[in-house]
């Protein structure tokens, strides 16, 4: 038997630990990355705030004119020396609740055995941002057993669910937009007649509701039209994405913005400058430094039994030297970036006028900075400018070119204007489709295909000709265009609740 061999060579980038420490470091908008600094100061111990000026700064301290490089192996004062059992620490970033964090920690005071708390924990993870549970309770108990090697019947994750829905946000865990809304009105004082029909007309009257059979419904309830305009008031109240609270950051989350960059304008002249907020600036404690030279000799050794203590101080010193030059390489990566930005968008950093920007993508900053394109994503990410019209995110200077027939580059905020413009004024009962709105800009002279048109309305959150039409000019329109006969199936509650704020922000007719 014949026993072959290949021998196969693959060319693989391995980053670093301080590389991607760096990584982190560029990624950190300015009030993270204050915490990331303060955080860094309480775990190094030779890392001290520098309350002094520059011209007081001391010189660069170099630890290898204190100790021979023979008496101290490199590796062991590595700063990142790590073996594969060691558990590194994650860089705690304080940051709002997630929905689940908030939902598990109410969970902590209801009477529940570690069993029950460990399946009730498990549905919690199941629930998505907007708050629904839309996963069915077979799915749930076999994930369960092959997660946890718990088994539980369907009766039992009803009951466990049953709890769920009596946390806060009210309405939490439901499985459809009916599920929701009851639940939030079960929460609800029902102490007056106008929530009582409320809550009657969503369960036991929900289908003609969403069929949108309103005089039907006034007259089998037996009500008069302003009872029933009541009643919807109260249903108006209602939240359809319970979840959304706790999206982008969770609870607590701070509700400020913190520039990370200032432009003045003056003069015709543009001044950039970092916005370094409270971060301070760091120095090496010298009082270390005079300890290792007292625990060397005058030849440059170190006794036995001062090795490990010098060691140690060494891979300090050196971790506080590296934390230092990489907090200065993001400053320089930063002000880099961002005065590229600046020169490219002049015009539009003169007074805000969102016609005047240039089409721009990451790899024309990356051609003219010479960095990475991942590292202009990176410096741009979560990122802000305060200028003298207002804070604008950075990532909202980028946008795509389109060319018009003329041959001119615009940019894709050109195009996205004048789609807003002409839905804006267009009749609300007879609104504008995707092919339409594409032959008014074809005769704008701006070259767009149709399916070009439905990502930039998407993407200005506009909905379909069709929904639209639904929310506009029907009495006593409950719920949106979204909602119809067979809409609660799986999959549609999130359709549904898309519009369903839509519709109530119409005026009646």
């Amino acid at each position: 038997m014949a026993i072959s061999q290949r021998q196969i060579q693959k060319l693989q980038q391995t980053l670093s630990p301080q590389q991607i420490q760096m990584i982190k470091l560029l990624e950190l908008p300015t009030i993270q990355l204050e915490q990331r600094v303060k955080q860094e100061i309480e775990e190094n111990i030779v890392l001290e705030e520098d309350e002094r000026g520059d011209e007081e700064r001391e010189e660069t301290i170099s630890v290898d004119d204190y100790i021979r490089e023979a008496d101290t192996p490199s590796y062991k004062s590595r700063i990142n020396n790590f073996s594969k059992d060691d558990k590194q620490r994650p860089v705690n970033i304080t940051e709002g609740r997630s929905l689940q964090e908030y939902l598990t920690e109410q969970l902590t005071f209801r009477n529940l055995s570690e069993q029950e708390m460990a399946i009730a924990e498990f549905m919690v993870g199941s629930i998505d941002e907007d708050g629904y549970l839309r996963r069915d309770m077979e799915s749930i108990s076999d994930d369960i057993a092959f997660s946890l090697g718990i088994e539980c019947s369907i009766g039992e994750l009803e009951r466990l669910l049953n709890i769920i829905h009596q946390l806060e946000p009210a309405g939490i865990g439901a499985r459809n937009l009916q599920e929701c809304l009851i639940l939030q009105m079960n929460q609800r004082r029902i102490d007056s007649s106008s929530k009582r029909l409320a809550y009657k007309i969503l369960s036991s009257h929900f289908e003609e509701f969403v069929k949108k059979h309103y005089e039907k419904l006034i007259s089998r309830l037996g009500v008069s039209e302003d009872e029933f305009r009541d009643a919807i008031d109260e249903i108006k109240r209602l939240s359809p994405k319970p979840g959304n609270l706790y999206s982008d950051g969770g609870l607590d989350a701070s509700p400020y913005i913190i520039p990370d960059f200032r432009i003045d304008y003056h003069d015709g002249q543009f001044e950039l400058s970092l916005n370094s907020y409270n971060i301070p600036e760091l120095k090496i404690n010298r009082r270390y430094m005079d300890m290792m030279r007292d625990m060397v000799t005058s030849d440059g050794m170190v006794a036995e039994k001062n090795k490990e203590a010098v060691q140690f101080v060494k891979s300090k010193i050196d971790s506080a030297k590296w934390f230092i030059s990489a907090i200065k390489q993001r400053h320089d990566t930063l002000m880099r970036t961002m005065q590229e930005i600046l020169n490219f968008q002049q015009e539009y950093f003169k007074d805000g006028d969102k016609s005047k920007l240039r089409p721009m993508i990451l790899k024309d900053i990356a051609d003219r900075t010479g960095l990475d394109v991942s590292t202009i994503s990176r410096v741009v990410n979560s990122k802000y400018a305060q200028t003298h019209f207002g804070i604008i995110l950075l990532k909202s200077l980028f946008s795509e070119a389109m060319q018009t027939e003329s041959g001119e580059i615009v940019s894709s905020y050109e195009i996205k204007n004048i789609l807003q413009s002409c839905i804006d004024e267009e009749d609300k009962r007879h609104p504008l489709t995707d092919e339409t709105l594409m032959n008014i800009l074809n005769a704008k002279g701006y070259c767009i295909a149709r399916r070009t048109v439905a990502k930039y309305r998407e993407m200005l959150d506009i909905p379909v000709a069709r929904l639209r039409g639904f929310a506009s000019g029907i009495p006593f329109l409950l719920a949106g265009g979204a909602l119809s006969s067979n809409c609660y199936g799986r999959g549609c509650e999130q359709l549904c609740c898309s519009f369903f704020f839509y519709a109530f922000s119409l005026p009646w007719k």
